[in-house]
């Protein structure tokens, strides 16, 4: 049921042929973009059996596409499912050390650690003490600023060591952080920029396209003219 209107309001976000009643829009295309009156966009897309879809409403004129709009938005999910696809989830892993850990289960969890940490999750690492060990609590601070020490180069210090009931804690971020997971209308909002980036640079590129020709008619003209005079004398 989700799914189905999650179809629904991909449909219902963008405007498409007779819904578009301004005068004229900015149609792009990958051989660039020309501003037309909107009948005349809209008779195009006829006679090529596409729609005309309006992919920036805020424009001066708006901007459309002329496509199949079922291909459009196949597009726009493929996209969507993309972008979630590079996103990764930061998870919070636990490293759980004895106040008298022996040199190789130390290098065990570090290596883990660092795993965990290149993966862009973060660390929670603890000493647990267990009766009287509580006695040790200095040497099971001195043990966290090692590991803190080690990870250096992979994490950065949130939490210094700091006692709570029988555990010390030492929290350790990424350094490389994981991109945390975004909001479906923050996603929306990023297309919807990247569409808009994707029409100002078919303008700018017909635009350059112009002034090249206008160049070109400017020097033919500067041409015609220096022939059109008499040869100096010497």
């Amino acid at each position: 049921m989700k799914q189905d209107n999650r179809k629904q309001n991909l449909k219902n976000q963008y405007r498409i042929n007779e819904q578009i009643r301004v005068r004229e829009v900015r149609v792009v295309s990958e051989e660039g973009a020309s501003v037309m009156p909107t009948k005349q966009a809209l008779d195009i897309a006829r006679q090529r059996g596409e729609d005309l879809v309006e992919i920036s409403p805020n424009a001066q004129p708006p901007v459309c596409r002329i496509i199949d709009y079922s291909k459009f938005l196949y597009q726009q999910k493929k996209k969507a499912k993309e972008m979630k696809q590079k996103q990764v989830k930061v998870e919070v892993k636990e490293i759980r050390f004895g106040p008298q850990t022996d040199e190789h289960d130390y290098n065990f969890k570090l290596k883990h650690a660092k795993e965990f940490l290149e993966e862009g999750n973060k660390v929670r690492a603890y000493v647990f003490f267990r009766g009287r060990s509580i006695l040790f609590k200095e040497q099971g601070e001195v043990l966290l600023l090692r590991f803190a020490n080690d990870l250096e180069e992979y994490g950065k210090v949130e939490q210094m060591p700091r006692l709570e009931g029988k555990k010390m804690f030492l929290f350790i971020a990424p350094k490389k952080a994981g991109q945390a997971k975004k909001s479906q209308q923050k996603m929306d909002r990023e297309r919807r920029e990247a569409e808009a980036l994707e029409a100002n640079k078919a303008i700018e590129e017909q635009a350059a396209g112009d002034g090249l020709a206008a160049s070109a008619k400017g020097i033919d003209a500067l041409a015609q003219l220096k022939d059109s005079l008499p040869d100096s004398e010497d």
